[in-house]
């Protein structure tokens, strides 16, 4: 597969790793205006660079749009009339639906991605959807793809992605603040910051890991941890008491609305 990357930032850098690590059949062009980024993409990372989009474009299968969502009429000026029906365009940017994606470009082969910062070391989580026209090869090679910078999960429903931008999308934002909130207290309580960080950070990423390797519900493994009347169910209660599920379940929400604002043009 030849993939042509337009924008060569944090997201496309880990998915060009991921593909390079995981020794995929692809050669990789980045179409990058900044020449320090170019000159590192080229230097780190051993891909094709060019400050020319129609350049990056030429040839390529798959064709990575990771760039900004306001800066995707500019790259769609430069590329609608370019693309030939053949050529398949991959989305990562948060909260632009393919129907727009498909009018801006004139195009139909269309996939829509929505991976989150875990992936910078291989433990992303990425939602995609595909439009009906995209071929079975490309289909395969994008979940490789996918698979190389984490977990994934392809959908039927485009909705669905939305939702996951929501989630899991925005999720670590949400985490790191609980991580950040962990090891705040326990400085308040009188450990140094690194160790309280460390306990933290640990405790959150092997909770996660018992949730998935275990299979159990979370509301089991929250059982099995809480004695009556002991500390967990002391701090559970204070949590409870200040709507922390709600809370969590509202940000989620908001995130879900502004991100349907964010593609309404709002």
């Amino acid at each position: 597969m030849r993939i042509a990357f337009i924008g060569g930032g944090v997201m496309a850098q880990a998915i060009i790793a991921g593909v390079k690590d995981a020794d995929l059949d692809a050669s990789i062009i980045v179409g990058e205006p900044f020449a320090m980024r170019r000159e590192s993409l080229k230097n780190d990372l051993g891909v094709d660079v060019t400050d020319n989009n129609k350049e990056a474009v030429t040839g390529a299968d798959i064709i990575v749009l990771a760039v900004k969502p306001q800066q995707l009429d500019a790259v769609a000026a430069e590329l609608k009339g370019v693309l030939n029906s053949d050529q398949t365009v991959l989305s990562i940017m948060a909260g632009v639906k393919m129907h727009s994606i498909g009018l801006k470009l004139g195009h139909t082969k269309l996939i829509r991605v929505m991976p989150n910062t875990p992936a910078q070391i291989r433990k992303g989580i990425s939602a995609w959807h595909a439009s009906d026209s995209v071929d079975q090869a490309t289909i395969d090679f994008v979940g490789s793809m996918l698979k190389a910078i984490g977990d994934e999960l392809k959908f039927s429903d485009e909705k669905n992605i939305d939702i996951a931008t929501a989630l899991s999308g925005s999720g670590p934002g949400y985490v790191f603040v609980m991580i950040e909130a962990l090891a705040d207290a326990g400085v308040e309580l009188g450990l140094p910051v690194h160790v309280a960080r460390h306990l933290a950070s640990q405790t959150v990423m092997g909770s996660a890991a018992l949730q998935r390797e275990s299979g159990k519900h979370p509301a089991e493994l929250r059982n099995m941890v809480t004695s009556p009347g002991g500390t967990t169910a002391a701090g559970l209660a204070e949590l409870e008491n200040g709507a922390f599920r709600a809370t969590i379940a509202k940000a989620v929400r908001s995130a879900f609305e502004r991100g349907e604002e964010l593609a309404g043009g709002k």
